[in-house]
């Protein structure tokens, strides 16, 4: 890590620090507020109206910092277009759950199609310039060549990290806090591989998304909403891709893996037996049943990323 990353993440985070008030505001005045799901936990009832969208905070933050690092570079301008492309499809749901004043805005099938199109868009354009090996975990900086199996690999990847990102968002700071460790990590990593590009773009967003954790802490006085949890996966997903670090991503966002699977089994179980194996899901849900409160399933979450972080970047350099 360099001091021009540090520099990096600083800018990022004083801007998006400084954005939150002139941004939050607006989007209470404009009353953009969030609609909550009825068959979520009681406790989050209090929150409907609550300022959503407030991830282009965030979003403009490192747009703006990558301009001044070098947007020109091609990993970073490729980072900075798919953090905006998804998190564009997520401004476009939110817009319409506003309009609507309920909590459906693009239909899945609209929402999916979108993803696959810049997903494939992200594969085409990075496979251009790159071969289709990636690092294996915890073996150093050995790396395997996929094939043609890279592809739809990379597909599932990506489609898998951008909604699981979007799950994840479920309580105050979670998605926020779990978000920067990860990308840190990712920074560090990348700098490891000399891929320092994409380490200050991991970094940038790292800062960004830490400024806005202020604001989105518990009690949050702005949620991220689709817009920036899809803009957080895409930015996830893009330094993956481009880094060769596919293969470290369900251990760098371990928490994004789990929340998916808790649906993912309690769908199968409901639909097989009848039966729940959670209270509620996703798993954040679960534990807010069993009496954790939103502080503390938020620490438990980091406490775990940041654990298999270290060992993430421990087995780059083994």
């Amino acid at each position: 890590m360099t001091k021009y990353n540090i520099l990096a993440f600083l800018i990022s985070l004083i801007l998006s620090l400084g954005l939150g008030p002139l941004v939050i505001p607006r989007l209470r005045k404009l009353k953009i507020g969030q609609s909550i799901r009825l068959d979520g936990p009681q406790s989050h009832l209090v929150k409907a109206g609550t300022p959503t969208m407030g991830g282009i905070i965030f979003i403009i933050s490192s747009i703006i910092t990558s301009l001044v690092f070098g947007v020109k570079n091609y990993e970073t301008f490729l980072c900075v277009l798919f953090m905006f492309l998804f998190g564009l499809i997520g401004f476009i749901d939110d817009y319409l759950i506003v309009v609507k004043k309920t909590n459906e805005g693009l239909s899945a099938k609209q929402k999916f199609g979108l993803q696959v199109v810049i997903s494939i868009l992200l594969i085409l354009l990075a496979n251009r310039y790159f071969d289709n090996s990636l690092y294996i975990p915890f073996n150093g900086e050995n790396t395997v060549n996929l094939g043609f199996l890279y592809y739809p690999l990379t597909l599932f990847v990506i489609l898998g990290t951008v909604n699981s990102v979007n799950l994840t968002d479920g309580l105050d700071g979670l998605a926020s806090s779990v978000s920067t460790i990860g990308l840190i990590a990712f920074g560090i990593i990348t700098s490891i591989l000399k891929k320092e590009e994409l380490s200050v773009f991991s970094f940038i967003m790292a800062g960004a998304i830490l400024g806005f954790l202020k604001y989105n802490w518990n009690p949050a006085k702005v949620f991220m909403g689709d817009t920036g949890s899809l803009a957080i996966g895409g930015a996830f997903s893009a330094i993956a891709v481009l880094s060769d670090l596919t293969f470290y991503l369900p251990f760098i966002g371990i928490i994004f893996v789990w929340e998916t699977l808790s649906v993912i089994i309690q769908v199968i179980s409901f639909k097989k037996t009848g039966k729940r194996v959670f209270l509620m899901s996703p798993y954040h849900h679960h534990l807010e049943a069993k009496g954790f409160g939103e502080i503390q399933i938020c620490a438990i979450f980091s406490f775990i990323t940041i654990a298999l972080t270290i060992l993430s970047i421990w087995g780059i350099t083994r």
